[in-house]
Formats: structure tokens, sequence, C-alpha cells
């Protein structure tokens, strides 16, 4: 049964979302031993993925720019089931941890929050032999099967296997040269096809939505850094899809959940990656462009009413 969380502690986990600070590296390490305590109580397998699990293989450390701890699972591998979840979950509230679970067509995300440290379980699924990774990676399930034990923060962790070929789906072929935030969000959505995401709508529903029911397509303004519309435009949400906006400088797109998608804004000489932006069905947002910078902004878009 989904457990309601205290508005003051929605609240905070929100505010972990949008407020991102790089990790304090000691209380991280403590908070992923504390996070491992549990797994390990549970007997639940688990393993590093995501930046953390770039820090510990090429750095050897968290990497100091970071802002998360992030961990993961797959639904079938290792005698791991959906039941444990909240279960986990449960353990991570009673240990101090705010906790919060939220399920998409992929994945289940376990946000947590200690002390103050941010970090996300994402227990995958198996669907037609791959998992899907946020912003909408595609990478092989054979890579969860036999993990590989890694020495880390003094104590032994899992990562995919190889961990090589995992880090080269999520950051792509560069990802030995380390890259500050603002800077490496292109090659992760580079790696993204257009269709890689669940309930993606195939190509005769997105033409049905755009142009017959507008009403019910995400749309997106484009404005320019003096607050003009741009016709022409391209918007493209990873692992959905793209649109052009139309002379009144609007992009409609069919998005079939609400989640943090990534974007990418392009007219003329200008793009910026819109790395994390909340998208609802049927919601109308603007985007404006910042002459000062054209990457690292995220929840950059504002809901029309």
């Amino acid at each position: 049964m989904p457990v309601t969380l205290p508005p003051e502690d929605e609240a905070a986990l929100e505010r972990s979302l949008e407020i991102l600070r790089p990790l304090d590296v000691t209380k991280a390490a403590k908070v992923l031993r504390e996070a491992k305590q549990i797994f390990d109580e549970h007997g639940v397998t688990f393993f590093l993925r995501k930046g953390t699990c770039l820090g510990a293989v090429r750095d050897k450390r968290f990497i100091p720019w970071d802002d998360d701890l992030d961990v993961g699972s797959v639904i079938g591998i290792h005698g791991f089931t959906e039941k444990s979840v909240d279960k986990v979950a449960a353990t991570f509230r009673e240990k101090g941890f705010l906790t919060k679970v939220e399920h998409q067509d992929f994945a289940i995300t376990v946000r947590f929050l200690k002390s103050p440290i941010r970090g996300e379980w994402e227990v995958h699924k198996i669907i037609g032999n791959n998992t899907f990774h946020w912003p909408g990676v595609r990478i092989p399930a054979r890579l969860f099967t036999n993990l590989k034990e890694i020495d880390f923060i003094g104590e032994k962790f899992n990562v995919p296997n190889p961990p090589e070929e995992y880090l080269s789906f999520m950051y792509g072929p560069e990802w030995r040269v380390p890259k500050k935030a603002g800077f490496f969000e292109k090659d992760v959505i580079n790696q993204i096809p257009e269709d890689s995401l669940p309930g993606r709508a195939g190509k005769l529903k997105q033409f049905v939505v755009k142009h017959l029911f507008p009403w019910q397509a995400t749309r997106i303004g484009v404005l320019d850094s003096e607050g003009n519309p741009v016709a022409g435009a391209e918007v493209v949400v990873a692992g959905l899809g793209h649109s052009v906006t139309n002379s009144q400088g609007y992009a409609r797109l069919q998005i079939p959940y609400s989640y943090i998608y990534s974007l990418v804004v392009r007219y003329a000489d200008h793009e910026e990656v819109l790395y994390e932006e909340k998208l609802n069905p049927g919601t109308k947002y603007l985007y404006r462009a910042d002459p000062q910078t054209t990457a690292g902004r995220i929840f950059t878009l504002t809901p029309e009413n």
C-alpha cells in the first residue's frame, strides 16, 4: 500500500531535486554504507549506477561535483522480486531516511534523503531483454546478471559487468574523460534513440494528438532571450521524439505520463540541453533562452495557465 508522506517531508524531497548541491563526500560515504546495511539485511542484491558507478570505477572515489547517490536492482535477477521494494523502503524510513516510492512503466524509483544526502534506488524491470535508465537509456539486462565486485570507500560493492560497457551506454565513448555538470548531459542524450522510452505513442497516435486533438498534447512555447516567440525551433524530448514550433512558437508533443524528462531546444545558432524538466500530459509550458548560459539549467520550463 502506498505510503503518504507528511507535507513537510514531501516538500523536503522536492526541494532536494530542485536545489542541487555537490555531495559532502564524508556524509555520502556514511549514507551509502547505511543503505548497504539495509539491502544486506533484506538479502537484496544491488549495484552502483550512473554517477556513483562512474566515480567508483573511473576515479575510485565520489565525483566531487556529483549531487546524489545512485544504486539499482533488477526485478527477476538474483531472486529479487517487486514484493521486496516496500519492505526495504520501510526499513529506510525506520532508519531515519525520508523515502518516497514512485512507479513508472519501466521501473520503480525509491527516492531517499538523509543528512542531507539525496539518493535513488532504481528498481528496473526487464522489457524485451533490456532495462531502461533515466533519462531513457536502453541497457541490455545481461550486464546485471553477473555483477562485478569492486572495492569502494573501504567496502565491497557490485557494479554492472563489464562496467566499461555499462558506462559507455550511459555516458558515451568519452566516459573516461571527466566532465562537469553542464557538459556531460549532451553526451548522455546523444546515446538515446527517439523511441527508447516504454509507453511512447506510435507515429499514428502522435499525429492524431498533435494535429486532430491538439488540446491533449503537451505544448512547449519557445521564446528567445528578448521574449519573442521562435518559429521553426526544434524541441527534442529524450526517448520520445521531437517537434518543431509553429508560427506562434509552440511545439506539440505527446507526453505519455508525468515524469522528469531531458530536453534539447535548438534554433538558429542557439542550443540548450535542459537535463531535468517536469512534464505532464496536456500541459502548456514556456521556455525562455538565457543569453548568459546554454548549459546547466534545470527545471527551467514555466507552466502556463
